[in-house]
């Protein structure tokens, strides 16, 4: 969508224009359009649990997802209807999506990681009529099922269990024919929760357009995309917004194979060897997963990688990750930004010279992205204001699920609003501050928590790294840090001291923590968030 003829940032933003059709269906852009034109090309690497690689193709991805689609609508489900899928990364993922959006359905992606309680209010909030899990997610529903009395079917890939079908089974025996719903680029088509960071999870409605939308922001950090031999992978589960749209769905969309592979717990190690074993050109690590990677040794030395572009986003990336990334990658880690409701809509692209240090970036093309105050009006250059998305615009949700309240008050005026504080420069950059309840007011300043954090991760000592404001009678709130260690360090007063003098002759003396506590684990959300909710309490 955004070409490749630009060669900066001010030429390929001016000319940008949208095209999204008046009908249009994800399914049948993103599988049924290349099957058509060769059912061979090749579509997933799935590197399965032996090791051993399994090469997925357009047509199989037409096949079973047109088998699937007669199975749902078999067992009642009909368009508008959800379906939910909790599975770990796999082709058959991409099946169940294809499947939903041909039969007009609502696709409904469920991480992984989450527990029965988590599942539950799901199931029960969307009114899902239909559920595609492993043998994992049958356990977990178990003791559930009786909540969520409107589930019609389940289905399992690992097979017939009490009460569930088998996903294979039911498949060989349906037709591979089925004609896809006629949708418009407005009908809805996902829903997909937020973190929950606050409260309860509230799920963010999209519709069809919404990968249209996405395109260009998947498309900017690797600038340009696609290019011949290019494949793309990530670490991040194919149910949240990072996995999902910003690389599985794009890829398929331009034709360009995905890398899968099944992950119980994120090994840095392993994220080298496959990056260099299966040849990926392209990846999208999270924050989270690359600052774990710092721990591998000369990664350089000992891997043989054929990237071209990595990319990051989820959370503020820092300057330690992005000096780190030079490093072992021997390129730039590209940042980009959004929120589930609203996403890439900031990034930056060191091909195209458009990146500034500390900051996320610019506005993606075809989105107007500003930083604004409590009244919608666009902030001046250095002042701290709430980073925002003018609508309308093709990847903007369409409303909270069965929540119009907080959906209004998403917005101010035509501006969405996404609950980050950032501050633009002279130049237009945007730089991330913090969540608007993550943002420390002390002595009359106020400190935005991902510097001090930024910081902290550069102490020799320390893994992870959270900065929060606890209540103080004198200063309002003082800041407080929560620390993980490194092994080999033990937690001591000395160490604590070492820290905060650390950050104090780094950072300034208004900014440094007061305290240090050190925690064995960082509470974080499945896409890799802290939960700066829980270290409040905690504090």
């Amino acid at each position: 969508m955004l070409g490749n003829t630009a060669t900066d940032y001010d030429t390929l933003y001016r000319q940008f224009r949208w095209d999204i059709p008046a009908r249009y269906n994800i399914g049948v852009d993103i599988c049924d359009r290349w099957a058509a034109r060769d059912p061979s090309r090749l579509a997933i690497l799935n590197i399965r649990a032996d090791g051993g690689e399994e090469k997925i193709t357009f047509g199989w991805l037409r096949e079973t997802s047109n088998r699937l689609a007669n199975v749902l609508r078999a067992h009642g489900v009909k368009r508008g209807d959800r379906v939910a899928l909790m599975l770990p990364q796999a082709p058959e993922v991409a099946a169940v999506h294809v499947a939903i959006y041909k039969l007009g359905a609502i696709a409904l992606p469920v991480a992984v990681l989450f527990g029965p309680d988590a599942l539950s209010y799901r199931l029960q909030n969307s009114g899902a009529r239909a559920l595609v899990t492993n043998a994992q997610g049958v356990a977990k529903l178990a003791g559930i099922r009786n909540e969520a009395p409107q589930l019609a079917c389940v289905l399992s890939i690992d097979g017939v269990d009490a009460g569930v079908l088998g996903f294979h089974d039911q498949l060989a025996k349906a037709s591979s024919d089925f004609t896809a719903v006629d949708t418009a680029a407005e009908d809805p088509a996902m829903m997909i929760y937020t973190s929950g960071t606050t409260g309860q999870p509230k799920g963010a409605l999209h519709a069809h357009r919404v990968l249209l939308g996405h395109l260009p922001g998947a498309e900017l950090p690797l600038y340009p995309f696609p290019q011949a031999g290019d494949n793309y992978w990530t670490p991040a589960d194919w149910a949240w917004a990072g996995g999902l749209l910003d690389v599985l769905l794009p890829s398929l969309h331009h034709g360009v194979p995905v890398v899968a592979r099944r992950i119980e717990k994120f090994d840095p190690e392993e994220a080298f060897a496959l990056m260099a074993r299966v040849g990926v050109r392209n990846a999208f690590i999270p924050p989270t997963a690359l600052r774990m990677m710092r721990a591998v040794p000369s990664p350089r030395g000992r891997y043989d990688f054929k990237l071209r572009c990595v990319s990051s986003g989820g959370e503020s990336l820092g300057i330690e990750a992005l000096e780190w990334g030079r490093e072992a990658f021997g390129l730039t880690i590209n940042e980009f930004y959004g929120q589930t409701e609203c996403n890439l809509v900031l990034g930056s692209c060191a091909q195209l010279g458009m990146l500034k240090v500390g900051a996320i970036g610019k506005p993606v093309p075809g989105h107007t992205v500003a930083v604004i105050d409590r009244a919608g009006n666009v902030a001046k250059p250095g002042e701290i204001g709430q980073i925002a998305v003018k609508r309308p615009d093709p990847v903007m949700f369409l409303e909270y699920w069965g929540r119009p309240d907080a959906t209004r008050e998403k917005f101010i005026g035509d501006w969405m609003t996404t609950g980050d504080q950032g501050v633009t420069d002279d130049e237009g950059y945007i730089s991330f501050v913090g969540r608007d309840d993550d943002v420390i007011t002390s002595s009359g300043f106020r400190i935005g928590p991902g510097e001090i954090e930024d910081c902290l991760i550069r102490h020799p000592a320390v893994a992870l790294a959270a900065a929060i404001g606890k209540p103080d009678p004198v200063r309002t709130e003082i800041v407080k840090a929560f620390v993980v260690l490194k092994p080999g360090h033990p937690a001591t007063d000395a160490l604590a001291a070492d820290i905060q003098s650390f950050v104090r002759t780094r950072l300034s003396a208004h900014e440094y923590p007061r305290e240090v506590a050190f925690i064995d684990a960082m509470p974080m959300t499945t896409t890799g968030k802290v939960i700066r909710r829980l270290l409040r309490e905690k504090a």
